[in-house]
């Protein structure tokens, strides 16, 4: 009985031993595979806080910002790294269009998810993705609540002006089949102190940019404005912040809205005829006409 409880604890000691030995050997060859070192990656250029509001009572559903930021990445067809929704609370409200990108969390739960460190954080509060680095898993895009990360299955079509860039987490093309891709806020642009090339291409105004530690956001039209204050009391709310992922997205509620509702433009785009409207009549002079 001795024997055999003793053999019974030495075969898990080797077996313990084992474990610890490749878990050793794992992380040296994680060492190996990849050499630069993620803090170093994830100090930003500039020591900024970056966050975007987008005002739904200016957001007309024009979708310039999707069409610049797909021009602008080269973005693979059947992917719309800013997406944007027509949105029906309830029928007696109306709907609204609401413009959806990464939300660049605080606490990413696609980072978290990541095992090789593909996607991570900077401290400017940009979100990046490395595809030299990611493996293909697909884990975080089913950790993003948001829908705002996309697959390539097969090998993207490419242009010439595509390819004759060099690979960059800060432009994120040339694209390649394999590997995971989302917003990424245009980096290159922010370094430039330009607007992110979504909110540069809204005519209506409706994406504003700006330094959380400087409290200032500004749009297209070059409105600038205090983002405590509009956030504060225009109240600002972000998409599922209940979930704790803090993103850095804003939105300020579709109220007095400056553009023809969803359906009042869907009218004009047909062609529908408006009504004319009938003259007023002077009742003093119906009344003469009685007489």
């Amino acid at each position: 009985m001795d024997d055999t409880r003793r053999g019974f604890f030495q075969f898990l000691a080797r077996g313990a031993g084992l474990l610890v030995v490749s878990g050793v050997a794992m992380k040296t060859l994680a060492g190996r595979l990849f050499r630069e070192a993620l803090p170093a990656r994830s100090i930003a250029p500039t020591n900024r806080k970056w966050v975007m509001v987008a005002d739904l009572a200016k957001c007309d559903g024009c979708k310039d910002c999707t069409k610049a930021c797909t021009k602008m990445h080269f973005v693979p067809p059947h992917q719309e790294w800013m997406k944007v929704y027509e949105v029906v609370d309830n029928p007696a409200a109306g709907s609204y269009f609401l413009p959806r990108t990464c939300m660049h969390c605080d606490n990413p739960p696609c980072v978290r998810g990541c095992p090789v460190g593909a996607t991570y954080k900077r401290t400017d509060g940009v979100v990046l993705m490395d595809q030299e680095r990611c493996i293909g898993c697909r884990n975080c895009i089913a950790q993003c609540p948001y829908s705002a990360r996309f697959f390539n299955w097969a090998e993207p079509p490419h242009t010439a002006a595509e390819l004759k860039n060099v690979y960059s987490v800060e432009h994120n093309y040339p694209h390649r089949r394999g590997v995971v891709e989302k917003c990424i806020l245009c980096p290159e642009m922010l370094r430039e102190g330009m607007l992110p090339g979504c909110a540069e291409a809204c005519k209506m105004g409706a994406l504003y940019f700006g330094d959380e530690l400087e409290d200032a956001v500004t749009n297209a039209k070059g409105e600038t404005m205090q983002f405590s204050k509009i956030t504060a009391k225009g109240a600002g709310f972000r998409l599922m912040e209940e979930l704790g992922t803090e993103p850095r997205v804003y939105y300020l509620p579709p109220v007095n809205r400056k553009y023809p509702s969803p359906g009042e433009k869907h009218m004009n785009q047909m062609g529908a005829a408006v009504p004319e409207e009938k003259p007023m009549h002077d009742m003093g002079a119906m009344g003469k006409g009685q007489a």
